[in-house]
């Protein structure tokens, strides 16, 4: 799977790493694991963002020297690396101008991924983008110090829910104690990423929570955090991740159903499931996409009109 990409790493000299909008820990786990990987065999190589590093992630070896906002105007790279990114256009407002750089690598385990690039390893079998690049440095004989092993651990943690979701696996499980014996410290990096909440996150989810809304029977349960509600507790974006999981923990739930304000009519619906209800499906029917248990979209519209379209497509595939 990887032969391709790691001749282009051994012929290349220096590489952009990015990866999508509104980062999560798999995202930057692997954009700052391979950063140091290419950096530890000699290569330079630089990692973009659009968006500020969520202050859960600020703990991850690198995150403080490592990212920068703004592309160089000057800067050559032989190849770039989009990771976790089910199509090109995530990368945000610089996806044009990182699209006509060439070769793109494209590294992702999302079942939605659009194969873009000119050459890419999709699995949608694995556990996260960490466990992808966990298997390209084992292939490569690449060395992982403690630091790259906390990286990478942090991303597979956290896209699993803790080991928690359908996307664990035997094999996720193995990865994840090899990375242990390579110096990640599990309990040290599950107090970073989930004993460490800021006090706005907490003021957020009691605005969110009087807007909790329950369907067929239970069944179903949906949740809204506007701008105005973020506004009033001086919150960010990042500080509603995972409240869509925390609705879904709801016993009798089988889909949760979050939407995020995030412009004038324009709205980001996270869906989470148990079992075998396949939200990814829902997601792609409104262009977007994900996994099985976890996918997203966006929508355009008023949030009745919104929360009314996409609550009919989960009840009547529900039924």
């Amino acid at each position: 799977m990887f032969s391709k990409i790691l001749e282009i790493v051994d012929a290349g000299k220096s590489f952009l790493v990015t990866s999508h909008v509104r980062l999560d820990g798999d995202a930057i786990g692997s954009e700052l694991a391979l950063c140091l990987l290419l950096r530890a065999i000699g290569k330079e190589a630089t990692v973009y963002n659009q968006d500020p590093t969520p202050e859960s992630y600020l703990f991850l070896p690198g995150a403080g020297d490592l990212i920068f906002h703004k592309l160089d105007a000057d800067a050559y790279y032989d190849a770039v690396f989009a990771l976790d990114c089910s199509e090109l256009e995530r990368i945000g407002d610089e996806s044009v101008r990182i699209g006509g750089i060439s070769p793109i690598i494209n590294i992702d385990h999302h079942i939605s991924n659009r194969t873009f690039g000119n050459y890419y390893a999709v699995d949608p079998g694995a556990s996260s983008t960490g466990e992808l690049l966990f298997r390209m440095a084992e292939e490569a004989g690449w060395e992982l110090s403690p630091e790259i092993a906390t990286n990478l651990y942090t991303a597979i943690l956290t896209d699993t829910g803790s080991f928690r979701y359908s996307n664990t696996g035997a094999g996720t499980f193995s990865v994840a104690g090899a990375l242990v014996e390579r110096g990640a410290d599990p309990a040290w990096i599950a107090e970073q990423v989930y004993d460490s909440v800021p006090a706005q996150k907490v003021k957020l989810l009691h605005r969110a929570l009087g807007t909790i809304g329950f369907a067929s029977g239970g069944r179903i349960c949906s949740v809204l955090v506007s701008r105005r509600m973020m506004e009033e507790v001086q919150a960010r974006p990042e500080h509603a991740e995972n409240f869509a999981e925390f609705i879904r923990s709801i016993s009798g739930v089988e889909v949760s159903i979050f939407f995020t304000e995030i412009s004038d009519r324009q709205y980001k619906v996270s869906f989470r499931s148990k079992g075998s209800f396949d939200v990814e499906e829902i997601a792609g029917r409104f262009g977007g996409g994900g996994h099985r248990n976890a996918a997203a979209c966006r929508l355009p519209g008023a949030y009745e009109e919104v929360r009314h379209a996409v609550m009919a497509a989960v009840q009547a595939k529900m039924k």
